[in-house]
């Protein structure tokens, strides 16, 4: 049976995810609590993303050295956990002035460069604001780790983070929701449509725990990608092979309902 085998979100853009076992879709149409809190550049205030804007956020994109430090969020209590690989563990409360303050500080020393971490409101600093949670399926992983040596599944989960896993369906399962006549699905009672194909960056190329690059991991991948594309998925909807990953956007309707671990997914048109 397909379901929903997991839901993770990501409290601090570009660090480590956090599994949870439920979550709510806020009215921006994301999972909450993703990419909440972000590091920007204190000097330069907001840029302009497509018709939205948006503090400038770092993110592995940026800085190579967020693989370099393990992170916890509670969001009970708002407190991060830091652990560096070359240093002690930290905890700042992000819930006070202060907290966000001390936790800048550290942060901008660690990245060398000042950073001013901040917190915003959904769809907070998710990369594509206007769209919503990213879908991808568990035999998906499973195929992208076979292409490389020594890659396990909990590896690609990192390199590539989703924020819904769905499991009981074939790998590339996600690619057929893409494109214009292409149908939807739903999971808890929400329905999730999809927006686009997730162009990768250079992050998923990088071990997660140690920030080195994999030897020609572009080229295999597009190579792997395009041998093994599914026949059920629109081309014209996929700029290019280098793509992998559906960023579904959830209708007005369905936002405000809870997803769960263990939701069945039914696909609708």
């Amino acid at each position: 049976m397909a379901h929903i085998d997991r839901v993770r979100c990501y409290p601090l853009k570009g660090f480590d995810g956090m599994d949870v076992e439920s979550a709510r879709i806020t009215d921006a149409g994301t999972v909450a609590g993703d990419r909440a809190y972000a590091m920007c550049d204190p000097d330069a205030d907001r840029i302009e993303t497509g018709s939205d804007m948006q503090t400038l956020a770092y993110n592995g994109k940026q800085t190579g050295r967020i693989h370099d430090v393990r992170t916890d969020f509670d969001p009970s209590t708002e407190t991060l956990t830091v652990r560096p690989d070359d240093g002690e563990t930290r905890t700042f409360d992000l819930g006070t002035d202060t907290g966000m303050a001390a936790a800048s500080e550290w942060l901008g020393e660690f990245v060398g460069d000042p950073v001013d971490l901040r917190r915003r409101e959904p769809p907070a600093f998710v990369d594509r604001p206007d769209a919503g949670p990213s879908v991808i399926s568990t035999a998906t992983l499973e195929e992208v780790a076979s292409w490389f040596e020594d890659m396990t599944i909990e590896g690609a989960r990192r390199r590539l983070r989703a924020n819904v896993e769905v499991g009981g369906v074939p790998a590339f399962w996600e690619d057929r929701f893409a494109g214009a006549d292409a149908p939807a699905f739903v999971a808890g009672g929400i329905r999730f449509e999809g927006a686009e194909p997730c162009a990768r960056c250079v992050v998923p190329s990088r071990d997660p725990e140690t920030g080195d690059p994999l030897p020609e991991f572009r080229e295999r991948f597009i190579e792997r990608r395009e041998a093994t594309f599914p026949d059920w998925a629109d081309d014209d909807a996929f700029p290019h092979y280098y793509t992998l990953m559906l960023i579904s956007r959830v209708p007005e309707a369905s936002r405000g309902q809870t997803l769960r671990v263990g939701d069945e997914v039914q696909v609708v048109e």
